[in-house]
Parts: structure tokens; C-alpha cells; sequence
């Protein structure tokens, strides 16, 4: 199990690791047009969490040894179908996609694939993730505290990204 542990975690924080890259880039790119920077004061505690999270799940599950859920099968399927839903969010806002939240103001905003439908689709899929992952490895304390975390952490970021997002683009004629 603990095999199967570590190659499922170095595969997620690889994939973190491209998506900084990407988001370093995508911010170039923005802040070259002109955008402003929103919720700079809470964007290092999100990154503290987050790094929290996969420290925190590597040591409850090779520490305490912690099993394969004997839900596995189902939870991994949840856990890839929210791969391929991270990859179309962030493939549907192109360079505008960013872990921070950096506004162009008079841009028009992205109303396309999951969009379309929900306001903040990778809001949902990283908070499905910080419970599927630890479930699928039993990491019980790991979820709940991070579950907990995240509540925090979009009770903050959600509001301030609303508020950008209204102020500086037309979110309210499209939403």
C-alpha cells in the first residue's frame, strides 16, 4: 500500500508543481496587461495550507501506516474524474487561470466550460480533493482538519474574489 501511497502523492504534487509554473507564467502575462493583485494578505496562508495538506498526509499515512480505504475503487474514480475537471477549468480560462487572484480590470469574463454553470468550478474540485485523497488513504485526521481549513480559507478568498471580479470586469452582466 505504502507503494501505491507514494506514487499517487508524487504524481499530485508533480501536477501541483506544473500548475505553479503555469500560474507564474499566466501572472507574467496578466500583470503585463495590467492587472491588480486581490487578497495578497491571505495568499501565503493559502499556500501554507496547502503545503500543510500533502505534509500532513505523507505523515499520517506512512507513519501510521495507514490503510487503503475499502472504498478505494470509488474514491478513485471521484479522484480522477476531479483531474480531468481540474484540467478543463483551467484549460477554460487559459491565461487568465492563476492560484492568485490577479483582476484585469475591463476584462470580460471567462463563461466557458464549467463556467458556465457553476461561478468557482476549481474551488470545488480542490475542496473535493482534500477529502477524497485522505479518504482514499484513511488519513482521517488529515481530512478533518483540512476540511475545516478550507471552510476558512474560501470564507475569506471566495468573498474577496466576488468583490474583484465585480468591481473591476463585468461579472455582474454575466452572472
Amino acid at each position: 500500500m505504502g507503494r501505491l501511497f507514494l506514487f499517487v502523492f508524487i504524481i499530485v504534487v508533480m501536477q501541483r508543481l506544473v500548475e505553479l509554473v503555469v500560474a507564474s507564467r499566466n501572472e507574467k502575462w496578466i500583470r503585463s496587461k495590467g492587472a491588480i493583485e486581490i487578497g495578497a494578505s491571505h495568499y501565503k496562508w493559502m499556500v501554507l495550507m496547502h503545503t500543510a495538506f500533502f505534509i500532513s498526509l505523507l505523515i499520517e499515512v506512512l507513519v501510521f501506516d495507514r490503510p487503503l480505504s475499502p472504498f478505494w475503487y470509488v474514491l478513485f474514480i471521484v479522484f480522477l474524474l476531479m483531474q480531468v475537471l481540474r484540467v478543463w477549468c483551467l484549460s477554460s480560462l487559459g491565461k487568465f487561470w492563476n492560484t492568485k487572484i490577479l483582476i484585469l480590470p475591463g476584462a470580460n469574463v471567462q463563461k466557458k466550460g464549467p463556467y458556465r454553470w457553476i461561478r468557482h468550478p476549481n474551488y470545488v474540485i480542490v475542496t473535493t480533493e482534500l477529502i477524497i485523497l485522505p479518504l482514499l488513504f484513511s488519513a482521517y485526521f488529515t481530512v478533518g482538519l483540512f476540511f475545516v481549513l478550507n471552510i476558512w480559507m474560501l470564507s475569506v478568498r471566495i468573498p474577496a474574489e466576488e468583490r474583484a471580479l465585480r468591481e473591476f470586469t463585468n461579472y455582474n452582466e454575466v452572472f
